[in-house]
């Protein structure tokens, strides 16, 4: 059986080679080789985060294609291709069920458990908190309403831990503040409670970027960044109704 180093070494080639489904498998490894209690370096977090993110996003940006060509077949009544349409983002779906079911069982199994500083159990609270919210992007009914509360129930308890144990310039709770913003934004259709959120955020870290370390100083601003651009965009919305692209915390953030 490989060792944990050499699980780590695969999942970072297979990162370069774009190999994602691949890092998901040897990042699973290395959780599994990990003892009862023991943390992930936050090296290793980062790569887990890294390559569970791939594989979702691609399914994710596929669920949008289908289901907007859903949308142009249904309005003009080609009922025969509306049809072949849904088995194929069902299809979609299922891929989309599969892989956030493998990580929350990880979260809840293993990660969440053992998180013993502030900045991982934000960490690894937020990331339930994601996954939850991608289920809930595409299930439908009671399924829907249930991703949702989980959802809602997983950053809220992020953001307890966030706000008593990080710095509102940390980059993690600032990723926190954005996807959680963008999950009011378009789950909850929230754009108020959505804008105090980013805002809040945003504020709080301006008042304190002198404080900000330079090993954290790109990924802060960068969310910053994002967290006003969602500001903006949000606040047209709510005047002309627009669609551009949400933006929500693309990546781990090194710590």
């Amino acid at each position: 059986m490989a060792s944990r180093e050499d699980s780590v070494y695969m999942a970072k080639l297979a990162e370069q080679a774009e190999r994602y489904e691949e890092m998901v498998e040897f990042m699973e490894k290395v959780v599994a080789a990990a003892t009862s209690g023991e943390e992930l370096t936050v090296e290793e977090r980062n790569l887990l985060s890294v390559a569970y993110k791939n594989v979702i996003g691609a399914r994710r940006a596929s669920w949008r294609i289908i289901s907007s060509i859903e949308q142009k077949e249904e309005s003009r009544g080609n009922d025969g291709h509306v049809a072949t349409i849904r088995d194929y983002r069902s299809k979609i779906e299922n891929e989309l069920s599969g892989i956030c079911d493998g990580i929350l069982k990880l979260l809840d199994s293993k990660l969440i458990g053992a998180a013993s500083t502030g900045d991982s159990k934000v960490f690894y609270l937020k990331m339930k908190g994601d996954y939850y919210r991608y289920l809930a992007e595409f299930k439908t009914g009671a399924e829907r309403k249930e991703a949702a509360e989980n959802t809602l129930n997983a950053y809220k308890a992020a953001q307890d831990i966030a706000n008593a144990e990080l710095a509102p310039t940390h980059p993690i709770r600032l990723g926190l503040a954005l996807n959680f913003s963008v999950f009011y934004y378009e789950i909850l259709s929230s754009p108020d409670r959505a804008c105090n959120l980013a805002k809040q955020a945003f504020d709080e870290a301006i008042a304190e970027l002198d404080t900000l370390g330079e090993e954290s100083y790109k990924d802060s601003t960068l969310i910053m960044q994002l967290l006003r651009d969602n500001l903006t965009l949000w606040t047209s919305d709510m005047q002309d109704d627009g669609t551009e692209e949400i933006k929500e915390a693309a990546k781990p953030d090194d710590e």
